[in-house]
Parts: C-alpha cells; structure tokens; sequence
C-alpha cells in the first residue's frame, strides 16, 4: 500500500504529476488545486523534492495513485468515493472546483446550486453527496480543532515549567512557537535545547 511519496517532479499537469522517487516514476492524478499547490512549491526547480500523501485504489485492471498536499484533501477524497455512484473521477473534480474547507461550507450551508457547478454532477448527484457527507465536515473539523487546544494546553504546560526554571515569558513564546510534542516533557526538553 503506498500512502506517500517524496521524490522529483518529471512531469506536472494540471490534475497528473509524475514523480521520480529514486529513479522509480510514479503517475498519480491530482486535483488541481493541489497541483497549483506543487507548482507554486517547485517554481521551476526541477531538482527540487516535495512529498505527497497518498490514496492507492487497486482494481482488477488497473491501479491506481492519487496525491494531496493536505490530509484533510485526502481525507475528504476517501470520504466521497464510499459515496454510490461517486467514482475517484467526480471526487478530483470537486475538489479541483473547491477547497475542502470551501466545500464543507457548501455541505453545511446545503447549496445544491454550488455542487452543480462541478463537471459531471447534476441535480440528483448534488441532492444525494449532500445527505451522504453531512456530518463528516463537522467531525473533520472537531478533530482537527480538539488537536489544536490539545496542542495548546501542552504549551501552557510546558511554559509554566519553563517559567519555573527561571526563564522569561518572552523567551519562553517564541521558543514554544515552533515545537510540536505528544507530552509535555518532551516538548520542554525540545524548548531546553533551543533555549540553551
């Protein structure tokens, strides 16, 4: 199962990329958003190693790669394609016509009318990816926010036993500022290191 790749860009096309990963070529489709994403990253630099996250759909005939720069992307892609009748094809369009914040608003604020405007969905489409990711955005965005205070609480921590060694709050923000640490003792061991 591949879930990520990091190599060269051979060729970059508005939703195809090829990525050389030490000397294998790899073709992947991509949305167009995040292949905007990639050629901004690159500028020209062909040289230049970027990372990809990955989706492999295995068929009789046929497998299949395809990349995201953000795994709330990837994540949304995987979610639309359990949807019946919505292939890995109408997945990429709507997230080349929008982002998926963008889209988790048109799902939350139910406007069939934005969903039509995507190549290949009409109004039964629209109707049925509606009722099917309904509640997904609200738990994506949950997590993703639960991650954020759960980081920040550590940071809190974290400060307080800085401050307890007599470092200054100043000195203690912009050395936290970076840090990202599943508990609190490492995160003040990485801000020790930078302190020093």
């Amino acid at each position: 199962m591949i879930v990520g790749l990091k190599g060269r860009v051979q060729k970059l096309e508005p939703m195809y990329i090829e990525l050389d990963v030490n000397g294998v070529v790899y073709g992947v489709q991509m949305s167009l958003n995040a292949t905007s994403h990639l050629k901004a990253q690159i500028n020209g630099d062909t040289q230049r190693h970027i990372s990809i996250i990955c989706a492999q759909i295995v068929r009789e005939d046929a497998h299949l790669l395809f990349g995201f720069c953000e795994e709330i992307e990837k994540q949304t892609f995987e979610r639309l394609i359990k949807i019946s009748g919505v292939g890995p094809k109408v997945a990429l369009a709507i997230l080349s016509t929008y982002t998926p914040s963008h889209f988790a608003k048109i799902i939350a604020d139910k406007d069939i009318d934005a969903l039509k405007k995507v190549p290949g969905i009409g109004a039964k489409g629209a109707g049925k990816i509606m009722v099917d990711v309904a509640g997904f955005f609200a738990k994506l965005i949950q997590t993703q926010e639960g991650n954020l205070s759960a980081q920040n609480t550590l940071k809190d921590e974290a400060a307080l036993a800085l401050q307890s060694l007599g470092f200054k709050g100043s000195e203690i923000q912009r050395v936290l500022e970076g840090i990202e640490a599943s508990n609190v003792s490492d995160m003040v061991k990485q801000a020790l290191k930078k302190l020093a």
